[in-house]
């Protein structure tokens, strides 16, 4: 219980320690945000390929595995279809600026719901050092959304302050469906690997379609890919060495 506190709260509060540069300068390059992007992508696909399903595959078989994949899928499109995404950096929305705010705020929070969820599952497995890797995973990915999502309401006449503020917020809702997740499954354990099935279908949408192409939209995509291998090899030697 104590594990999957601390795991939940580091990784959703790495969305604020993204957002922390915001306080003293506002902008990045294009190269460094779309590798670090790219990074993240290699991480989470590292992840699900070699954690998350591989311990699903364990609890149970592969129409179970693949029902909580297309699951986790379907829900992540659903939540696209709800509040469509939104360029944080190419917007040219003709919308108010405080509903425009709004929607972004949203449509991040959405977004975040799944990644708890994921965590909470795979403290929950009962599997050594998973919930710790999948945190890991999940933090690191909302490190640079943090930032983005700052660096976004500053542009919008926001002040540093609050933006470090709603930007921290979107990510702590993670820690809410975390215990959701952790307390579902512990107490159901037939859920156990349609709940890690349910969070790798929803880590791998979010890298094929928020990560790897938002990493490719500035002519980077050379550093990118580099990036998008380190990450994977990282997250593989961490599976190897504490998995």
């Amino acid at each position: 219980m104590e594990h999957v506190i601390i795991g939940s709260v580091i990784s959703a509060l790495s969305t604020g320690i993204g957002a922390l540069p915001i306080l003293f300068f506002r902008a990045v390059t294009h190269r460094w945000r779309d590798i670090l992007l790219a990074l993240t992508a290699g991480i989470m696909v590292a992840a699900s390929t070699f954690s998350l399903i591989p311990q699903a595959l364990s609890h149970s078989n592969v129409w179970v595995l693949c029902f909580g994949v297309l699951l986790g899928t379907v829900v992540l499109t659903l939540l696209e279809l709800i509040v469509p995404h939104i360029d944080l950096e190419h917007n040219r929305m003709n919308i108010a600026m405080d509903t425009q705010a709004k929607l972004i705020l949203a449509a991040i929070t959405l977004h975040n719901l799944p990644e708890g969820l994921s965590v909470g599952v795979s403290y929950a497995s009962g599997q050594d050092g998973l919930g710790g890797l999948i945190a890991f995973a999940i933090g690191l990915q909302n490190a640079p959304e943090g930032f983005l999502v700052a660096l976004f309401l500053i542009n919008q006449k926001v002040s540093r302050g609050k933006a470090f503020i709603l930007a921290t917020m979107t990510g702590a809702v993670e820690i809410v469906t975390s215990m959701i997740g952790y307390f579902l499954t512990s107490f159901v354990s037939g859920l156990v690997p349609y709940g890690l099935s349910f969070a790798a279908g929803a880590m791998l949408f979010i890298v094929y379609k928020e990560l790897i192409p938002e990493s490719h939209g500035d002519g980077h995509a050379r550093a990118s890919t580099f990036s998008f291998i380190i990450g994977l090899l990282l997250m593989v030697c961490l599976i190897q060495w504490y998995g």
